[in-house]
């Protein structure tokens, strides 16, 4: 963990509304994965930001959803469901015109030793 996190996490009395990072770390997740979350419909962010705007989240809901196990067990079954995905993806995305020359080659090759 790093310092500023560290320090934000010992603060006496948070802040209203946190950052993405902040929230994270208020939910022991890590950054990355607060997109993930808000885009699952499980972060609500405060007011109405545009897709590209920092968001921002109240802290004492972060609070709540820390201590909610039923909430914390959906969030964590979004994130590993966002990265079984993700990577069940990465197999399949080979591109046809690789396919198509890898299989030109094979024929070519099987042509020339017959």
């Amino acid at each position: 963990m790093n310092q500023e996190m560290e320090r934000f996490l010992n603060l006496v009395n948070l802040p209203a509304r946190a950052t993405a990072e902040q929230a994270a770390g208020l939910l022991g997740f890590s950054p990355h994965e607060i997109p993930i979350l808000t885009t699952r419909g499980l972060l609500k962010p405060l007011g109405h930001p545009a897709p590209n705007a920092p968001k921002y989240f109240l802290t004492e809901a972060m609070k709540e959803l820390r201590r909610d196990a039923k909430w914390m067990g959906k969030a964590s079954d979004a994130i590993s469901e966002y990265w079984r995905i993700k990577n069940n993806r990465k197999g399949e995305n080979v591109p046809a015109s690789r396919c198509q020359s890898k299989a030109s080659d094979a024929l070519r090759y099987a042509e020339s030793e017959s």
